[in-house]
């Protein structure tokens, strides 16, 4: 297992972001963003660099395109945040509680997503290389057709996750506090596991080939 790389997001001094709402296609760098309500806002095709986004309501943001560089999220929350095709790379995740929120065809590149809560993630069809996902809670998250490189799940409860079609490549699920996959358990080639989730999920294995334990 090759090692995966981890943000070290170093945020300068912020301004403090000048009220009213986000723009598509705006250029936010150094700015932060504190206690906002941002639900429904438009930000399409954004870009953020250097930004710090603490306590934020994104329910119904549409940020599908946007691009995160060198960010961290703090507490972020929202139910249907719309990050389609977004490219986050650089960036630190913390104690997030996001439900639905829709990342499908997205880019991410040394993420750490650490702590909090995310009900039906849908990362179908994404790019994920050097992500960690540390101490958080997947449930029922959708990986389906999508590319992981080089990621691991460290003490995470991974619930109810869709693997259709994944293709993977040095994927650490050794450490997952929790491992149930409903779907696509054929397509753990390139993840390691531990000998006792091998046990746990040897009915399903089973079951895919077809072979019936009595």
């Amino acid at each position: 297992m090759r090692a995966v790389r981890v943000p070290e997001v170093r945020l300068p001094a912020l301004r403090p972001f000048d009220g009213g709402e986000l723009e598509s296609e705006g250029d936010y760098d150094g700015v932060d963003f504190t206690d906002l309500d941002l639900v429904g806002q438009e930000g399409r095709g954004a870009r953020f660099m250097d930004c710090g986004l603490t306590r934020c309501a994104l329910d119904e943001a549409r940020l599908g395109r946007a691009r995160f560089v060198d960010c961290v999220l703090t507490g972020v929350r929202g139910v249907g945040t719309d990050l389609a095709r977004a490219s986050l790379r650089d960036v630190e995740i913390a104690d997030a509680r996001l439900g639905g929120a829709q990342l499908h065809g997205a880019a991410l590149e040394r993420v750490l997503v650490r702590g909090g809560k995310i009900d039906y993630l849908n990362l179908r069809e994404a790019v994920l290389k050097d992500v960690t996902f540390e101490g958080c809670v997947l449930s029922e998250a959708d990986f389906g057709g999508a590319r992981l490189e080089r990621v691991v799940f460290k003490d995470c409860a991974v619930r109810r996750v869709d693997l259709t079609a994944v293709r993977m490549t040095d994927v650490d699920l050794r450490e997952a506090a929790e491992l149930d996959i409903a779907r696509g358990i054929d397509r753990l080639a390139g993840a390691v596991i531990s000998p006792a989730q091998l046990y746990d999920l040897a009915p399903a294995f089973a079951a895919q080939i077809g072979v019936r334990v009595e």
